[in-house]
């Protein structure tokens, strides 16, 4: 049933959530930092990826790619735990309680309702991890886009930014990281999950000559094999969360930005207390639908290091823990 399900909570999947996210969003900070600036200030960086890299890097220095890297080791962590831990507790929590309703509305029926419940299961963890990770971001944008913020540490930029508007200014960007990350964790634990299962699936009767089961074909899947399901999923399933988060991730710069380089505290404030619906306005008043998809190259580049590292990272911490490999059960 669904409460037996929650009661058998494996905290393995916390664990190896958070040591995944923690390590690939660190590692990918320097490309989250242009990316940012691209997005924060789009008439300054209109040249690509490169050049706003080049220019970054000869006007504020090699410490400036380094921005923002305490919030995101500490937020990402954090909801890394969070995001993949609920997931997998809430798979088959859904399943159960979906399986249930179907039998009642349909006389017994047994319809496969794998994919509704992966994707129910996705949205709640993005939306606790859009909630954990609220604060962590803010600051990190605030760093990376505020000139004011860019010598300050994780330690002192909160507690100014509390002090400047107040705790409840750190949940300011909720619905803008909800429109990001809902989207964002859907496309990628789901994507992940479908095409690591539908690789397992193929290569086990490839094996056996037969379709792969939990008990038969995905036992002759050798490691070597199963890293290459990994890699692949993980790749694919970059692209899809890529796509379906870029707008929320745009809306999300554009709420938490600062004033930028010479900005006065007073239009910093302004941009941050900007109503999400205001935020999707300003966007769209810049360019229309296309103005939502500024540094999507940027973006392509650093979310495919991010869950590809991740993904493949928190299959070896899984099965480093004892538990089987994404896709594999």
């Amino acid at each position: 049933s669904a409460l037996s399900a929650l009661k058998s909570i494996d905290y393995r999947y916390f664990v190896a959530g958070g040591v995944c996210a923690a390590t690939s969003h660190g590692i990918t900070t320097p490309v989250d930092v242009v990316k940012t600036k691209m997005q924060a200030r789009p008439e300054v960086y209109d040249r690509g990826m490169t050049r706003a890299f080049l220019s970054i890097l000869k006007t504020d220095g090699p410490s400036a790619l380094l921005g923002g890297l305490g919030p995101t080791v500490v937020g990402y962590g954090i909801e890394g735990a969070m995001k993949f831990g609920v997931y997998e507790v809430m798979k088959p929590v859904f399943k159960n309680l979906l399986d249930f309703v179907m039998s009642k509305l349909a006389n017994g029926s047994t319809k496969d309702l794998t994919a509704a419940a992966y994707i129910a299961a996705s949205v709640v963890a993005g939306a606790v991890a859009s909630v954990l990770l609220c604060p962590m971001e803010s600051a990190r944008i605030r760093m990376v886009t505020d000139d004011e913020y860019a010598n300050k540490s994780l330690m002192s930029a909160l507690p100014a930014l509390v002090k400047e508007d107040g705790v409840g200014s750190l949940f300011d960007g909720l619905w803008a990281m909800l429109s990001k990350q809902v989207p964002y964790t859907m496309a990628k634990q789901v994507s992940f999950d479908i095409v690591a299962g539908m690789l397992y699936a193929f290569l086990g009767s490839r094996s056996t000559g037969a379709p792969a089961t939990a008990e038969g074909g995905n036992k002759a899947v050798t490691d070597e094999l199963k890293w290459i399901v990994s890699v692949t999923s993980a790749f694919v399933a970059s692209l899809f969360a890529c796509v379906f988060s870029q707008p929320g991730d745009m809306i999300l710069t554009e709420t938490y930005k600062g004033g930028g380089g010479g900005g006065s505290s007073a239009s910093a404030s302004a941009s941050e207390k900007k109503s999400f619906l205001g935020v999707v306005k300003s966007i769209h008043d810049r360019g229309g639908l296309s103005a939502f998809f500024t540094g999507t190259g940027a973006r392509i580049v650093h979310v495919g290091l991010i869950i590809t590292s991740q993904l493949v990272i928190y299959d070896l911490v899984k099965q480093a823990l004892g538990l089987p490999a994404t896709g594999s059960h």
